[in-house]
């Protein structure tokens, strides 16, 4: 279907596979205009109206669509799914979908998503296909260990220390190991070579990026941030700017208490866990090598940890310092060559 645009004030966009649904609203907040496209004739229609602004839930398919509106001059905001459902009226339906979403980008006090740069977008496929490729092999020396027991051999845990024991464990000809039961484990076994050489590839790939990326390597310079950290933060966050304070950095990633209160009364509960969790989980993990590794007579932020342990648990001090550690990141990428500075505790303790 061919439609001509309106002067609408905001449009929002009901991405699908195959169909996009469009509802325009005017300056007043009226519905104006209704559409229905295929993707091959989304962009046509997009040229040319003149620039205003477009709504769309963050959803596969909205960070490329959001980056060739925003070329042709339109200003794009993308809105997480949860915060669109309280404006969907009655029914659902894709076109009271778009309603919704053209209404809420217009609230002032609307969160949204950033746009991503495609570089950014190729550097976070990067994450998961590592993470899926970690949980194969965790599945598969599980599936060995779990063979291997069913004929009285036992293996020990830890993906470096089964690789010795499998291979002593298939040698072994006096162990109670059937000749089929070393057929499949020696194909098992190859597969997980296969597994181990994959990881390593992506894992390289991952770290020569952040050692040629400027922000990355400044990144690194915080204590329980590694590559893997670093470019998940350069593909997650992006632009530092959209975050007012250090503390909505620690907030987006879930790790701030949540709130219950009510009539003055204050009720903290657990954390939050909104966000990436997968970048949650890697600031937590880098947290607890920092209880673990950092030199207390190097650096005050190991003192500060101690501290805190003297009186609450060590989980609740790991993700205290992983939230600490957000805010670090938050520092390093706002100001323009910063890096994080090692202080001694000794400095200002007078």
């Amino acid at each position: 279907m061919h439609y001509q645009p309106k002067s609408c004030a905001v449009f929002g966009i009901d991405i699908g596979k195959t169909l996009f649904h469009v509802f325009g609203l005017d300056g007043s907040g009226a519905p104006i205009q209704k559409a229905k496209f295929r993707r091959e004739a989304i962009l046509q229609f997009f040229e040319q109206p003149d620039p205003t602004l477009i709504g769309m839930v963050a959803c596969l398919g909205s960070q490329w669509l959001a980056r060739k509106l925003e070329e042709m001059g339109h200003d794009v905001r993308i809105i997480p799914a949860q915060f669109v459902k309280p404006y969907v009226k009655s029914h659902k339906n894709d076109v009271i979908d778009a309603e919704a979403i053209a209404e809420a980008a217009t609230r002032p006090t609307m969160r949204f998503v950033g746009i991503k740069e495609a570089h950014q977008v190729d550097l976070q496929i990067l994450h998961p296909i590592r993470s899926r490729l970690v949980k194969s092999r965790t599945n598969l020396i599980c599936q060995m260990r779990s063979y291997c027991l069913e004929h009285g051999v036992a293996l020990r845990q830890g993906a470096g220390i089964f690789k010795l024991d499998i291979a002593r464990a298939l040698e072994d000809t006096e162990n109670d190991l059937t000749e089929r039961a070393r057929i499949v484990l020696q194909e098992l076994q190859a597969d997980l070579l296969r597994l181990e050489e994959r990881i390593r590839s992506v894992s390289t790939e991952i770290k020569n990026i952040a050692d040629m990326d400027e922000t990355a390597r400044r990144l690194m310079t915080t204590p329980g941030v590694g590559p893997l950290g670093a470019t998940a933060i350069l593909a997650s966050i992006g632009d530092p700017s959209r975050f007012k304070k250090a503390r909505d950095v620690a907030a987006w990633l879930g790790l701030v208490p949540q709130q219950h209160s009510t009539g003055g009364k204050q009720t903290l509960l657990g954390i939050a866990k909104r966000g990436s969790s997968y970048l949650r989980t890697l600031l937590i993990h880098g947290a607890r090598s920092v209880l673990m590794h950092l030199d207390r007579t190097k650096d005050r932020l190991g003192q500060w940890a101690d501290e805190l342990r003297a009186r609450m648990h060590v989980n609740k001090v790991t993700v205290a310092l992983a939230a600490k550690l957000a805010r670090i990141i938050w520092i390093v990428l706002s100001k323009s060559g910063a890096t994080y500075e090692r202080r001694s505790p000794l400095v200002g303790s007078a």
